[in-house]
């Protein structure tokens, strides 16, 4: 055995587990975060749940528009699903522990889906901007076979992006403190406990998701001056109100979605006092999942339409 193995076996083993802190020790801040989670991701669970139900079900809603909308919904499941869960578990039982493979799977996933909705928004955007600026080619632009890969290369992206971070961040040397101050395992709380040279990290980290989040925000804000600018030649007030209908949700959810992960990842030190990296990690893993579903079906005329139908045919098969 040479003597740098047993160097590079204590790097490697100086942490086996992490202690997720959560809001606090105590009945309280075990109890009432329970019951919140809890209701959250019930109602982000059937929420989504039933608007790909709605989507699946009625052949009117087979468009690229509600293609992406279903994806979107299940994305959000999952991310949703990638926290509540252990996170419930970790208040109710009392136990913060997690395992260090635990973490990094944990990390890996969390990256995947948030990276992959970046980009499902901006496509969502672009498939505004060809239904609304170009409607004569939007069957070819916006052909089946052209959303299915528009999809998969989300999900790419999102999958390099998880690889690359979820590498840097745990090939890191853990041999201090375990305890991370959040209630999952996310980059800035785990890189800051490293004991390692941090710098590279840092620099992975804001450079890779300044990129996605300036990029994708850039695809959607140039999409929407088109489609507004476009809106606003049309003549007829119906025809308007029919065409800000369809973006005014999607736009909406970019809103929320790109402004909490910015503030979380992007914003400056100076900044986190104002905005706790805690308080926005709940509002982009939880609380924009469960609001999703509910801007799309509440203020599209078709998803409630179809609701509508499918009730109906229900009723009258009774």
């Amino acid at each position: 055995m040479s003597a740098m193995e047993p160097i590079r076996k204590v790097n490697h083993t100086g942490v086996k587990e992490f202690i997720l802190l959560g809001f606090g020790r105590g009945l309280w801040f075990q109890i009432v975060p329970f019951v919140m989670f809890l209701v959250i991701y019930i109602i982000t669970v059937l929420g989504n749940t039933i608007l790909v139900l709605i989507i699946r079900a009625d052949s009117h809603l087979h468009t690229p528009m509600y293609f992406f909308l279903k994806n979107l919904s299940f994305l959000d499941f999952c991310c949703s699903s990638s926290v509540a869960p252990r996170a419930m578990v970790s208040f109710l039982a009392g136990s913060k522990a997690i395992s260090y493979n635990g973490c990094a799977t944990q990390f890996f996933f969390i990256t995947v889906f948030l990276t992959t909705e970046a980009f499902l928004l901006a496509v969502m955007a672009y498939d505004r901007y060809s239904a609304i600026c170009n409607p004569l080619l939007y069957p070819i632009t916006m052909s089946k076979w052209v959303c299915v890969q528009l999809v998969a290369g989300s999900y790419l992206c999102g999958c390099v992006n998880s690889m690359v971070q979820t590498g840097f961040t745990f090939t890191l040397n853990h041999c201090g403190s375990n305890e991370i101050d959040n209630f999952f395992c996310d980059g800035p709380p785990l890189v800051s406990l490293s004991c390692s040279d941090k710098y590279v990290n840092y620099l992975v980290m804001f450079t890779f998701c300044g990129l996605i989040i300036v990029s994708t925000a850039l695809i959607v804000l140039i999409s929407y001056v088109y489609v507004i600018s476009t809106i606003l030649r049309i003549r007829s007030a119906e025809g308007r109100h029919r065409a800000f209908s369809t973006c005014t949700s999607h736009m909406m959810v970019v809103t929320l979605f790109y402004g909490s992960t910015a503030l979380m990842y992007a914003q400056p030190t100076r900044l986190a006092s104002l905005f706790p990296r805690k308080a926005m990690s709940v509002f982009y893993t939880l609380f924009v999942p469960m609001l999703n579903p509910f801007i799309y079906s509440l203020r599209n005329k078709e998803v409630k339409d179809s609701l509508r139908r499918i009730v109906g045919k229900k009723c009258l098969k009774k």
